[in-house]
């Protein structure tokens, strides 16, 4: 017997017993769709955090506050040791590092904004002029702050693009005026200087509002200050240029805070968007291994379906296989036929998987859920591993009870009823 014919006999086999192989495929079918579906939901997600960081500018490097050491008890998350000043950006902008093109500085804080048909809570970012170029904002209408403006403390305010739009629905937001209260105590009103373009991703620059930064630390009361009675700042961002390899400005950066801090060991850490993502590629990766374990059980599951249902084709049909033994037939082709049904179970289970899993993921995507949006990746890779194990699953589930089948006497199999 041939592959075609086995092939042939195979098929013929799982059409006789139409019910019996649907129900069998079915544990196949609810497998392979939900490795497909959860890696598409796993890697959707993976993808659109990793889109998130990238918005946040590229070759940007982020100088955040160290971990707080509290005598011999344990120690404060990353970010609790204020450590970082705006004397620590202006001194890292005028140092002329090399690959380092600009600097900013943040200050982050809420207020209460009021404008003109809005009353609500917004996070204020005091900063420089510079912001907007190391963080790649774009400007919609009017300017960002000015230098001017961070010089005098100018009662200057560029509103995030869906402020702007909560603010003021009619679009005339430049040159007006909103009121912005800190604390519940200090209220000052801000003339407006520019709108952004909606820009997405983790920055949350839609909905925020940027101020100069000496205007929000001469007027905020309540601001930390180190003992000099320098107000600290919550982050400091760098541009690095493209021509100097980003390493090299980390260490350049590292070295020149750790001089002017008189401290052996950073008490700052300097990330980067390669380490953002090399953090998110790792979860993502145990993510993803996680969620196709959970749907491999299905598919175990469904290949222990399966051999059952092929040990039981063995049972009932040990008189035919008795037959073709007495009429030619090998332990072989015995072996051959039978694995070829077990395969043929687990593959077009699998395939109609593929697409019951693949198509829902489709329909999901850009789905919005709560206040963000369902966002979903069908993988190719996840899709060929999943055919590759159905056909695995097959071949092992099937090659015992053809193994069997193979093994009988033909007399013994003829006398079966």
């Amino acid at each position: 017997m041939n592959l075609r014919d086995s092939t042939v006999a195979g098929l013929e086999a799982l059409w006789a017993n139409r019910l019996r192989s649907s129900l069998t495929m079915l544990g196949m079918v609810i497998g392979v769709a939900s490795v497909v579906l959860l890696v598409a939901v796993g890697q959707g997600a993976v993808s659109g955090i990793e889109e998130q960081i990238q918005s946040l500018g590229t070759n940007t490097l982020f100088i955040t506050p160290g971990a707080s050491q509290q005598g011999g008890g344990p120690s404060g998350g990353a970010g609790s040791a204020q450590s970082l000043t705006l004397a620590d950006s202006e001194a890292l902008g005028s140092a002329a590092l090399d690959g380092v093109s600009g600097v900013a500085p943040t200050l982050s804080t809420s207020a209460q904004l009021v404008g003109n048909r809005s009353n609500t809570r917004v996070q204020v970012v005091g900063t420089t002029a510079n912001y907007a170029a190391v963080r790649s904002l774009s400007v919609a209408s009017g300017t960002f702050l000015s230098g001017r403006d961070v010089t005098r403390g100018a009662l200057s305010v560029v509103l995030g693009s869906e402020v702007a739009e909560e603010a003021f629905p009619s679009g005339n937001a430049l040159g007006s005026k909103v009121r912005l209260t800190f604390a519940g105590e200090a209220s000052f009103p801000f003339t407006v200087v520019g709108v952004l373009e909606q820009q997405g991703g983790l920055g949350g620059s839609d909905n925020s509002v940027y101020l100069p930064v000496t205007a929000l630390q001469s007027r905020v009361s309540g601001l930390s200050r180190n003992a000099a009675g320098q107000v600290f700042v919550s982050q400091i961002s760098v541009l690095a240029s493209q021509e100097v390899p980003e390493s090299d400005v980390k260490a350049a950066v590292t070295d020149f805070l750790m001089r002017r801090h008189r401290v052996d060991t950073p008490d700052f850490s300097v990330l980067s968007q390669d380490d953002l993502l090399a953090t998110v590629r790792t979860i993502s990766t145990v993510l993803t291994l996680l969620l196709a374990s959970i749907a491999g059980i299905s598919l175990l599951v469904g290949g222990i379906g399966v051999m059952n249902i092929m040990l039981v084709s063995v049972t009932e049909r040990t008189r035919e296989i008795g037959i073709r033994l007495a009429i030619g037939a090998t332990s072989a082709d015995i072996l051959q036929q039978f694995i070829a049904e077990a395969l043929f179970v687990t593959l077009i289970g699998g395939s109609v998987g593929i697409a019951l899993g693949a198509l829902p993921a489709l329909l999901l995507n850009g789905l919005p859920v709560g206040g963000g949006t369902l966002t979903t990746s069908v993988q190719g890779w996840s899709i060929a591993l999943a055919l590759l194990v159905s056909g695995g699953i097959g071949l092992a589930s099937g090659i015992y009870p053809a193994w069997r089948a193979s093994r009988l006497d033909p007399i013994e199999a003829l006398r079966a009823e």
